[in-house]
């Protein structure tokens, strides 16, 4: 399915744009529901980003031409090659010139945002703290594992690896350390197969979730000092030392204070450019539907 032609260069633009971002591929390999959702994305940025260039806020925005490069630089690197990128926008009926001035005004629409935001007060540690003590859950660190692993790969390009082998290799190491668990970091640094033997098979500290199930299942079911059976993952053999365990525990406010303010004072520029918008789009004129064509 080709690209619609009758597209003017500011959708046709959009359209590859959504098509790569939301669909992995170009606009004429989108099918009939994909493109059509695309199209109502385009109509709706397109929108959008006329009402904001027609703000009063737009007066006096300008875009340097390096910052214009730079965007298309990005772009650029999308691709597999210059080629692929000109391909890309032959297919969309663009090139180089139009993409430069439509990133020109993409850069603007995003400069006018920022400036819509100028005003707005810096959150104090009073609205930090009060947050902190209102969502106490979302500061909760899970509990944790110090642990070591010996790995014994599966590769059946060598006799030492296939999977009998390698099965009978850590069976034998396991062997060994049931009555000697104090040799694990040892065994680790002669035996595995892992990039952590050089630390003695040390994998640190732990959290759910951070290693293959297989793995995470025998670590959080071990008591400390304890050494697991044998696991088999995709990787191969293993064998699990849980080394202690760290208990859950509230984070500090100290602790979460600069990502907390980060992460709230970008919600709150969110908030008023939302709310911005929905104004600034209620007084926009009715526009005619450049996306459908």
């Amino acid at each position: 399915m080709g690209t619609d032609v009758r597209l003017d260069g500011d959708a046709r633009y959009l359209l590859l744009k959504v098509a790569h971002e939301r669909f992995g591929r170009g606009p004429g390999e989108l099918d009939e529901g994909q493109l059509q959702q695309a199209r109502r994305i385009v109509e709706r940025h397109l929108q959008i980003e006329g009402a904001v260039l027609r703000s009063p806020q737009a007066l006096g925005v300008v875009i340097p031409p390096a910052q214009v490069e730079q965007a298309w630089k990005q772009i650029g690197e999308r691709y597999a090659s210059p080629a692929a990128l000109q391909q890309a926008l032959h297919d969309s009926g663009l090139d180089g010139r139009q993409v430069r001035g439509l990133l020109a005004r993409e850069l603007k629409v995003e400069a006018v945002l920022e400036r819509v935001c100028a005003g707005l007060p810096a959150l104090s540690d009073t609205d930090l703290g009060l947050y902190y003590f209102n969502h106490p859950e979302r500061f909760l660190r899970p509990p944790s594992r110090q642990a070591r692993h010996i790995l014994i790969t599966v590769n059946p390009d060598y006799p030492e690896n296939i999977r009998e082998a390698a099965l009978a290799r850590i069976e034998a190491i396991a062997g060994r350390l049931r009555s000697k668990p104090e040799r694990f970091a040892e065994q680790a640094l002669k035996h595995s197969e892992c990039p952590t033997s050089l630390q003695g098979g040390q994998l640190g500290n732990i959290r759910p979730g951070m290693l293959y199930p297989e793995l995470d299942a025998c670590l959080f079911a071990l008591q400390p000092g304890r050494i697991g059976p044998v696991v088999e993952s995709p990787l191969g053999f293993h064998l699990l030392l849980c080394e202690a365990v760290v208990p859950a525990m509230q984070l500090p406010l100290e602790a979460v204070l600069p990502h907390l303010r980060e992460t709230l004072q970008q919600r709150q520029r969110q908030a008023h450019q939302r709310r911005w918008l929905e104004s600034l789009l209620q007084q926009a004129p009715p526009m005619e539907n450049q996306a459908h064509g």
